[in-house]
């Protein structure tokens, strides 16, 4: 009755209004973590104007009263870590898709405590007089840099309707709402290596420089599994009968999800004897001194270790498995093929690394796997570290280092 009143008397953009709607949900968590599709209810109230004339533009604001489910006893969700987006429905006089997106918002979630997802917003533009409905479709929860996709299973009632009176509107398509903000997209800045040292004057030099060589790696974490093509050069300084190796990389691949604390992130890399000898060497990473904020670029430090010749010839290093350790996670890049950086006439010292594999750094001998920590994939529970987001298989933790070998890891 109001509403018609108030349509009749030309009233743009009336009241708002709330409606309530619950419907069943399928959500199908991130690929390759290996866990089922969830099924819950998720209760949607959608606030609109109750009337407003064809040309208007109207606010819509998705609210999230129940989630799918809760965050299961895994381990606990942090706060800024989950941002929903979604489809709103609008159909009757017109028919439309209203991209509907939230900020990054939400307090920390300890295990087993309800989901919270922020409040999501679109707007649409009416286009021809009459009743249009706002009905909740699909929505994804991405949290920590993953995707969960979530849609009806049911048909879904509408949750609020707009009486649209005739206007100054025109018979054009009817718009919505720019499309939300995707994930946090890989954009790649090349990083210029610092120069070799000069080698002093004589006859014999102490500094090599390597070329540097595209290596395609296969990074496996216990998110799933992702690739990347990444230059990496390996430079070396004669010290005694020994080397010392530093193992750059020359492009950044992601930002960081969430938060990081300093003193928390931990590279290494296996560098791969051949030629004339044999084994390989690992080379270490300093952790980062400073906290990373979210969004913001994480930076691969050089690499360093220590090479000592196991054999006499001509000897050539080459990139090779790189492990980065960070917030009790460890993921794994493995070259898919890899090219010689730097060649170097070597001669057999005692302990050399032939057949074997050299220490790095302060590091000191080596364990199972060619002197890298195991990556713990044989733990099948490290590798469900998963938690349910508003019915969502998300990985909390690990995913914020499904890291790619770049100069910068998470860019």
């Amino acid at each position: 009755m109001f509403a018609g009143t108030a349509a009749l008397l030309g009233v743009t953009a009336g009241p708002a209004q709330a409606a309530e709607v619950s419907y069943a949900t399928k959500c199908v968590p991130p690929p390759g973590v290996g866990l089922p599709d969830v099924n819950g209810t998720t209760k949607v109230e959608i606030t609109a104007p109750a009337t407003a004339k064809v040309g208007d533009t109207v606010d819509v604001v998705w609210k999230f009263t129940q989630a799918a489910s809760k965050n299961p006893d895994i381990i606990d969700l942090p706060a800024n870590s989950v941002q929903p987006s979604g489809t709103l429905k609008a159909a009757g006089a017109q028919s439309a898709d209203v991209a509907m997106s939230g900020p990054r918002q939400n307090p920390a979630i300890p295990k087993g405590a309800a989901m919270v997802l922020s409040d999501m917003k679109g707007t649409l533009k009416l286009t021809a007089a009459g009743q249009v409905t706002l009905t909740p479709d699909a929505y994804v929860v991405n949290a920590l840099s993953t995707d969960t996709k979530c849609a009806p299973t049911e048909a879904v009632q509408p949750a609020a309707t707009i009486n649209v009176t005739a206007g100054e509107g025109s018979s054009e398509p009817p718009s919505s709402s720019p499309s939300p903000s995707p994930s946090p997209s890989t954009s790649i800045s090349p990083s210029t290596s610092p120069s070799p040292s000069p080698s002093p004057s004589g006859d014999t030099p102490t500094d090599f420089t390597g070329k540097v060589v595209d290596v395609p790696y296969t990074c496996q974490s216990p998110i799933g599994e992702k690739k990347a093509t990444s230059p990496v050069q390996i430079n070396a300084r004669k010290n005694g009968g020994s080397y010392d190796l530093t193992v750059q990389f020359k492009k950044s691949v992601m930002d960081s999800p969430v938060a990081i604390p300093a003193d928390s992130v931990k590279p290494s890399m296996r560098v791969v004897l051949g030629g004339s000898d044999q084994g390989s060497v690992t080379v270490t990473g300093p952790t980062n001194a400073s906290p990373i904020a979210q969004g913001a670029p994480i930076e691969i430090p050089d690499l360093t270790g220590t090479y000592k010749p196991g054999a006499t010839g001509e000897s050539t290093l080459s990139p090779g498995v790189l492990i980065v350790e960070a917030l009790g996670t460890t993921t794994t890049c493995t070259p898919d093929s890899t090219s010689v950086s730097l060649t170097l006439d070597t001669e057999e010292q005692a302990s050399g690394a032939s057949g074997g594999s050299a220490s790095g750094g302060t590091s000191g001998g080596t364990s199972t796997g060619g002197g890298l920590a195991e990556t713990g994939s044989g733990d099948h529970g490290a590798l469900k570290a998963l938690g349910l987001v508003a019915g969502t298989a998300v990985l909390l933790g690990a995913a914020v280092f499904t890291f790619l070998p770049g100069r910068r890891w998470l860019r």
